[in-house]
Parts: structure tokens; C-alpha cells; sequence
């Protein structure tokens, strides 16, 4: 039996040794490439929050502009011969035209129709910032025929446009053609069309609106379907 055969265990001289741990530059390594990961992964999420984020923002956007085409459209197309004012003859107006505002009397859809016809305000306002934003105010008209009560705060239908306009078309008392005009000059009747031009910021879409005035079925036996001149409330 050898020397080394007959030593004890603990005596062995030792043997070579596995590595049971990591080098300092492989952690390092390992920690850039975490940051790397984590740098990639923040940078898809952020830019895929930014996408749903515009999309959502262009929808809305969009949903926007078809309200806003759909609310003007059904409610100038039931605009009604009820007096709004007076000129200085004491005849009744019923209408009353510019290029940034324009009032008529319809009813509201739904639940708000059921305080009956209210007096419209559509108006073209500058915002401040370099656009302008089109504006709704209601207000009830009492059956005394005392001014109108404003009804809540007016409401934006649509903001950040451009530019804009009204322009109207009709006839005249004695039915002679009234070509586009960007005042109504005869309050008194009813246009035959509205004309609402606007121009929204972006790549957003206004197609121009030209919208005819329904003729209240109580004054149909009327030339050209509009208010008799003269007639009190």
C-alpha cells in the first residue's frame, strides 16, 4: 500500500475546484443587457400608448365634427315661424342672419323638447388661441311674449376651427330670388337655405353644408311656403 494510500482524507492534498459563482464583468454584462431590455421595453410601450392615444383622440375628434353636422342639420331643417323679435315697424322677426351668428326658433330632440320650441343662437366665437369655435345658446321663449329666459350655459359644438362662415339663400317678399348673401336681409321670412362653412384644424374634414329650411306645414298655402308679412303673434 502507497504513502498517500494510507493518509488520511482530511491530509489529501486538494484537487482542482468548480467555479460556484458569477465574475464581476459578467454581472456588469448581465445588467446592460437588463437596461437594454428594459429601455426597448419602455419605448414599445410608450409608443404604443402614444398610437392609442391618438387614435382615440382622432375618433373622438371625429365624432365630434358628425355631431356637430348632425344636430345643425336636423335643427335648422325644423326652424319654425315663431316670432323671435321685432323691428321698428312692430313687425314680428323670425329669423335674424350673419356671417358669425344666427338665430331661429326649433325644438330640441328628446327629453329638452319637452319644454317646447326654444330660441337658437348659433354663433362663430374667437377662443382666444388663434381659432374659433362654434357655439350653441338656448333660451325659452315665454307664451307673454316677454324677452327670452336664457336656458344654461352655452355649449361648443365644435372647437379648433379655422375659419367659417353662414351664408344664406331665399326670396324676397315679392319672390324674387335672393342669391347668397352673408347677412339675411328680411328677417321677417324665413331663408330658403343656410349655408355653414368651416374650416377645422388637422386634416379634419367639414364638408359644406347646405342645409333647406322645412316649411312649417301651418303656413304652407303661403307664397313659397313662407310667413305671411303682417301677421301678429
Amino acid at each position: 500500500m502507497s504513502v498517500s494510500a494510507r493518509l488520511p482524507l482530511a491530509m489529501h492534498p486538494p484537487g482542482p475546484r468548480c467555479a460556484g459563482g458569477f465574475t464581476l464583468l459578467e454581472v456588469l454584462a448581465s445588467l446592460v443587457l437588463l437596461a437594454l431590455l428594459l429601455i426597448g421595453v419602455y419605448s414599445g410601450l410608450r409608443t404604443a400608448i402614444h398610437g392609442v392615444g391618438s387614435g382615440t383622440a382622432a375618433i373622438e375628434r371625429i365624432d365630434q365634427i358628425r355631431a356637430a353636422q348632425q344636430f345643425l342639420q336636423r335643427e335648422l331643417a325644423q326652424s319654425m315661424t315663431q316670432p323671435i323679435a321685432r323691428n321698428e315697424r312692430g313687425e314680428d322677426l323670425y329669423f335674424e342672419g350673419s356671417a358669425h351668428e344666427l338665430r331661429y326658433v326649433a325644438p330640441l330632440p328628446g327629453y329638452l323638447g319637452k319644454l317646447g320650441p326654444q330660441l337658437q343662437q348659433l354663433q362663430l366665437v374667437d377662443d382666444g388661441h388663434g381659432d374659433v369655435k362654434l357655439v350653441l345658446s338656448l333660451a325659452l321663449l315665454p307664451p307673454d311674449g316677454s324677452p327670452p329666459s336664457p336656458l344654461g350655459d352655452p355649449q361648443v359644438l365644435l372647437d379648433h376651427i379655422r375659419s367659417g362662415r353662414f351664408s344664406y339663400r331665399g326670396v324676397d317678399v315679392l319672390g324674387r330670388p335672393i342669391a347668397w348673401t352673408p347677412s339675411w336681409p328680411d328677417g321677417r321670412l324665413l331663408p330658403l337655405l343656410v349655408r355653414i362653412e368651416l374650416q377645422p384644424q388637422g386634416n379634419d374634414a367639414w364638408p359644406r353644408m347646405e342645409i333647406p329650411l322645412r316649411v312649417n306645414p301651418l303656413i304652407s298655402g303661403s307664397p313659397s311656403g313662407l310667413q305671411p308679412l303682417g301677421t301678429g303673434r
